[in-house]
C-alpha cells in the first residue's frame, strides 16, 4: 500500500486516513407562506370573512330559523317541514323543479352539441356562434320581458302565435265573418251550435235573401257591393249581404245602394236534418243551389261566424312551464355551444378520418367517436346547468302571468312568496331554503368529484 506525500508522490506501505469529502446536500427551498403561516392567514382572512358573512352565516341562520314559527319567537321543531310537504303549492314547485331539472339541461346541451358540430361545417361559423351566444349577454330580467311579449295570446302582438297562426291558416280556412248574425226579423232562427236556419223552405225560381248584421268593419272593407240574385229555373238562388247603410237610412231586408256583399259564406240546404246540397257565396254575395235543394231549409253553419283561430295559450296553466323552459334554452344554448365547441377543437381529427376510411357514415362518426370523446365536456355542461336550474326564479316570476304563476311555481319562487309575499312566514321560507340547499348539494358534490378527478390527470 502507498500513501500520498505533500508533493503528490505516493509513499508505499501507508494507508490514507483522510475521510472522503461529503457533497453538500441540496436543501429544498421553502416558500414564504410555508415559513410564515401568519402571512398565509392574513391573505386568506378577507376571503374567509366574506365567505362566512355571505355564505356560512346565511346557511346556518336559515337552518336555525326553519325551526321557529312565523314570528320567530316560538320553537316549532319540524312543523315547518311538515307544512312544506303538505302544501299543494310546494308540491307543485317540487314537481316543476323536477321537470326543469330533466328538460332544461338536456335540451340546452343537445342543442349546444348540434350547434357546435354544425359550426365546423359552415363558412359563417363565427357569425353563427355570435348570434347563438348573444342571448347570454341579456339579463334574465330583460329575457323574461322579451318572452312575455313573445308569448302574448294576441297574434298581432305575440311573435309565437303570429307564426303559429300563419302556419295553421296555411292548412285550414279561416271563418269569413266572426260575430256576424241576422236581424231578429230576418226569418232565421239560431240553433244551439251557433248556426242559423231559415224558418221557411225555399223554392226554385224564387231568390231567397239572407241579410246579416254585426260584421266587423275590417271584414267588410274592400268587399263588392251586394247584387240581387236573379231567378233561375230549376235552381235555388239568393244573396247574402251586410244589411247596413253607412250614415243611416236604408230599408231592412232590402239591398240598398252601397251595402256590401258577404262573400265566402257556406250555405247548406237541409231536408229532414240531412244536408242535400251546399254552396259558397260569390264575391257579389250571390249563391246558387241545385234543384234538389227545393223544399229545403237554408242553413248558415256556425263556422261562418266563429272566432278565427287565435293560436296557443302559451302562458296558460297546461304548458306555461315548457314555455318558460323554452326561454331558458334560448339563453343557455349558446353557453353550451361555446363550451362544447372548445372541447370539439381538441378532438383528434385522425380518429374521425380513420372511421370514415373504414366506411362509417357521418351519423356513426358522430355517435361512436365525437360524442364519447366529448363526454367530459358534456358532463361539465349538464352539471353546470343542473345547478343553475335548481335556483331558477326570475324567468318564472316575470314570464308567468298571475293566473298561471301557481302552475309554473318553482322552489325559489315559493321561497320568495313564503318569505316576502302577502302571507309572510319566514320559518316556512327558511325550511324551503334548506330543502333547496339539500337538493343542490348532491349535484355540487358530483361536480367537485369531477373537478378533482380531472386535476389528477
Amino acid at each position: 500500500m502507498s500513501t500520498a506525500t505533500a508533493d503528490g508522490a505516493a509513499t508505499p506501505g501507508r494507508a490514507s486516513s483522510a475521510p472522503p469529502a461529503k457533497r453538500p446536500s441540496a436543501k429544498k427551498p421553502k416558500s414564504v407562506l410555508g415559513t410564515r403561516p401568519w402571512l398565509a392567514a392574513l391573505f386568506l382572512l378577507p376571503a374567509l370573512a366574506l365567505l362566512g358573512a355571505l355564505v356560512v352565516y346565511p346557511i346556518g341562520y336559515s337552518v336555525y330559523r326553519s325551526f321557529f314559527d312565523a314570528s320567530g319567537n316560538g320553537f316549532v321543531g319540524l312543523d315547518n317541514y311538515r307544512e312544506m310537504f303538505s302544501d299543494d303549492a310546494t308540491k307543485t314547485a317540487i314537481k316543476n323543479n323536477i321537470i326543469w331539472l330533466i328538460l332544461a339541461p338536456t335540451v340546452s346541451t343537445a342543442l349546444g352539441l348540434i350547434f357546435a358540430v354544425l359550426t365546423e361545417r359552415v363558412r359563417w361559423a363565427t357569425a353563427f356562434k355570435l348570434v347563438v351566444f348573444m342571448p347570454m349577454a341579456i339579463s334574465m330580467l330583460a329575457a323574461g320581458i322579451i318572452f312575455r311579449l313573445v308569448y302574448e295570446q294576441d297574434p298581432d302582438k305575440g311573435v309565437a302565435n303570429a307564426m303559429w297562426v300563419s302556419v295553421h291558416d296555411s292548412f285550414s280556412e279561416s271563418p269569413p265573418f266572426p260575430g256576424a248574425h241576422p236581424r231578429p226579423t230576418a226569418g232565421l232562427t239560431e240553433s244551439q251550435d251557433g248556426s242559423f236556419t231559415t224558418r221557411d223552405t225555399v223554392r226554385a225560381g224564387s231568390p231567397a235573401a239572407l241579410p246579416l248584421v254585426a260584421a266587423k268593419r275590417g271584414d267588410i272593407s274592400g268587399a263588392q257591393d251586394a247584387k240581387a240574385a236573379k231567378a233561375e229555373p230549376g235552381k235555388v238562388t239568393g244573396t247574402v249581404w251586410f244589411d247596413f247603410t253607412r250614415g243611416g237610412g236604408g230599408e231592412q231586408g232590402v239591398i240598398d245602394k252601397g251595402e256590401k256583399a258577404m262573400a265566402g259564406l257556406r250555405i247548406e240546404a237541409v231536408k229532414d236534418g240531412k244536408v242535400v246540397a251546399k254552396t259558397t257565396t260569390s264575391a257579389d254575395g250571390t249563391y246558387t243551389l241545385p234543384a234538389k235543394a227545393e223544399g229545403a231549409q237554408l242553413r248558415l253553419p256556425a263556422w261562418n261566424f266563429s272566432e278565427p283561430y287565435n293560436g296557443v295559450d302559451w302562458l296558460g296553466p297546461s304548458i306555461v312551464t315548457p314555455a318558460i323552459i323554452g326561454a331558458y334554452v334560448w339563453i343557455w344554448a349558446g353557453f353550451a355551444m361555446v363550451l362544447i365547441a372548445a372541447g370539439l377543437a381538441g378532438v383528434p381529427r385522425e380518429l374521425m378520418e380513420a372511421a370514415r376510411m373504414d366506411g362509417a357514415n357521418e351519423w356513426q362518426v358522430f355517435r361512436r367517436i365525437t360524442v364519447p370523446l366529448l363526454a367530459p365536456v358534456l358532463s361539465v355542461v349538464v352539471v353546470t346547468l343542473m345547478i343553475n336550474v335548481m335556483k331558477i326564479f326570475d324567468l318564472v316570476y316575470i314570464i308567468a302571468p298571475g293566473p298561471s304563476q301557481d302552475d309554473a311555481n318553482v322552489l325559489a319562487l315559493q321561497l320568495f312568496q313564503s318569505s316576502f309575499g302577502t302571507d309572510v312566514n319566514q320559518g316556512l321560507g327558511s325550511a324551503i331554503a334548506v330543502l333547496l340547499l339539500l337538493l343542490v348539494l348532491p349535484v355540487m358534490f358530483i361536480n367537485i368529484r369531477r373537478i378533482r378527478r380531472e386535476s389528477r390527470r
